[in-house]
C-alpha cells in the first residue's frame, strides 16, 4: 500500500442556504395559558338522544300468547294485546282465568308462542304508559315518621282500574271461549322438569 499527499489542494462543501420564516413559527407555536386551574374542571359531555322506534321480534303480535319468564307472574300464559310507546308490551291474563291483570311487560323475558288470538275488536286504545304511572304523594314521610309509624299501607286499586279490567276480560273471555280448551291452557302453569329440553321445544 502507498499513501500519497496531495498539497496545494483545497477542499471545497457547497453549503445550502435557506431562509427561516420565524413570523410563521411563531404562529404554529402553541402559546402556554398564564393560568390554570388548580383543579381539574369537569367538561359535561353531549349525549344525543334520538328517539327511534322500538324493534320487537317478528314472532309477537297482538294476539299472541305469551309465556312469562320473569317477575311476579312467571311462568303464566298470559295474551298480548299491544305494543307500547316505551317498547313495554300490554298483556292480560285474563284476570278471572289467571290472576294477572293488566300490566307492562318487558319483551326480552317472554316467550312468544305459536297460538294466536284474534284481540282485533278488544278495544285497549285508551291505555297507554300513562296509565300506569304512580301517583305522588302530596306528603313525604319524614325519618321520624318512618320508623314510628305502622306498617307501610297495600297499594290499593283504584275503581278505574277495576272497570278497565272488567271491560277487557269480558272481551276477551269471549276469544277464549270459542277456542276449545284454550282456557284450561291459559290457567296451566308453565314449567320444566330435569327431563325437558327447552331449546327443543316448539311452543
Amino acid at each position: 500500500y502507498t499513501c500519497t499527499c496531495l498539497l496545494g489542494t483545497k477542499l471545497t462543501c457547497a453549503t445550502e442556504t435557506r431562509s427561516v420564516n420565524w413570523a410563521e413559527i411563531q404562529m404554529t407555536a402553541s402559546k402556554k395559558p398564564r393560568y390554570y386551574p388548580a383543579e381539574d374542571v369537569k367538561v359535561e359531555a353531549k349525549h344525543v338522544v334520538r328517539q327511534n322506534p322500538p324493534k320487537i321480534r317478528k314472532s309477537i303480535t297482538p294476539g299472541t300468547i305469551l309465556i312469562l319468564l320473569a317477575g311476579r307472574f312467571r311462568g303464566k300464559r298470559v295474551i298480548c294485546l299491544k305494543l307500547l310507546k316505551s317498547g313495554l308490551l300490554l298483556v292480560s291474563g285474563p284476570f278471572k282465568v289467571n290472576g294477572v291483570p293488566l300490566r307492562r311487560v318487558n319483551p326480552t323475558y317472554v316467550i312468544a308462542t305459536s297460538t294466536k288470538l284474534d284481540v282485533s275488536k278488544v278495544n285497549v286504545s285508551s291505555i297507554g304508559d300513562d296509565y300506569f304511572s304512580r301517583a305522588k304523594d302530596a306528603k313525604a314521610e319524614g325519618e321520624e315518621e318512618f320508623f314510628m309509624g305502622d306498617a307501610p299501607k297495600p297499594a290499593v286499586v283504584s275503581d278505574e282500574r277495576k272497570a278497565d279490567q272488567k271491560k277487557i276480560d269480558a272481551e276477551l273471555l269471549k276469544i277464549v271461549a270459542a277456542v276449545p280448551m284454550l282456557e284450561g291452557y291459559l290457567a296451566a302453569r308453565f314449567t320444566l322438569t330435569a327431563n325437558d329440553k327447552p331449546h327443543l321445544m316448539r311452543f
